[in-house]
């Protein structure tokens, strides 16, 4: 999806190479430039982080999995439960997932709750109720129409995922409370901010939104982007 769709105010999918060859998103030096010269504060804030970048991580079905089990529960509790989940499900594939069951699921720390999700995650994927290969090539609402009908994703674990995963370029999480800390922070000398607040001083970072949610958590603090991550 080229910039210029962005600026017309079309919805033209992602490209399937959506990185470089150094895994830096395709978009993210033009949109860097592109904050900097429209918006004060990303001005300031982008210069601070150097070369660092969102990077993604490859897997759908692993990125999912581990977003449900992140789920209100501090990054390294989920972190603990990720790698006892690794020791019954060295691979995390829907298969091993569905024949370790409810009950070793459980075993890993997880909620009864939490297990029926992650089971029903991979039942979706085993039976191809989602169309994880074509999500490349959809729009973002599609792709979160799609996730939100599993149990246990609700749009915030979506937008995570087509920041982390699928890499795009505009998402605004207003459910993610790092970014409005940062906008609070970084525009609103810590006031508390609304929703409606958000999308305000956000208008300025469009197409560039998910860039810009970045930075804000980057300065916050890097745990802020785990957290997310998970």
């Amino acid at each position: 999806m080229s910039s210029n769709d962005l600026r017309n105010g079309t919805s033209a999918p992602m490209a399937i190479m959506i990185t470089t060859e150094a895994g830096v998103p395709i978009y993210w030096e033009q949109a860097k430039q592109e904050l900097m010269k429209r918006d004060r504060i990303m001005r300031k804030l982008i210069p601070q982080f150097g070369d660092l970048h969102l990077t993604g991580r490859g897997d759908a079905f692993t990125t999912l999995a581990r977003s449900i089990i992140g789920q209100q529960i501090s990054v390294t509790s989920a972190q603990a439960s990720w790698h006892r989940l690794l020791q019954i499900c060295p691979k995390c594939t829907p298969a091993q997932i569905l024949k370790a069951g409810s009950e070793n699921l459980g075993l890993c720390g997880l909620s009864k709750r939490k297990a029926e999700y992650i089971l029903d995650l991979a039942d979706h994927f085993k039976e191809k109720r989602v169309h994880a290969a074509q999500w490349n090539e959809m729009e973002d609402e599609d792709v979160i129409a799609e996730l939100i009908n599993i149990r246990g994703i609700g749009r915030w674990t979506a937008e995570m995922f087509l920041i982390f995963n699928l890499l795009r370029p505009n998402i605004l999480p207003l459910d993610d409370p790092g970014l409005l800390k940062g906008i609070s922070v970084n525009y609103f000398s810590g006031e508390p901010v609304s929703r409606s607040d958000a999308r305000e001083v956000s208008a300025n970072w469009e197409p560039w939104r998910t860039v810009a949610t970045w930075y804000l958590w980057r300065s916050l603090d890097a745990e802020v982007v785990t957290a997310a991550q998970q």
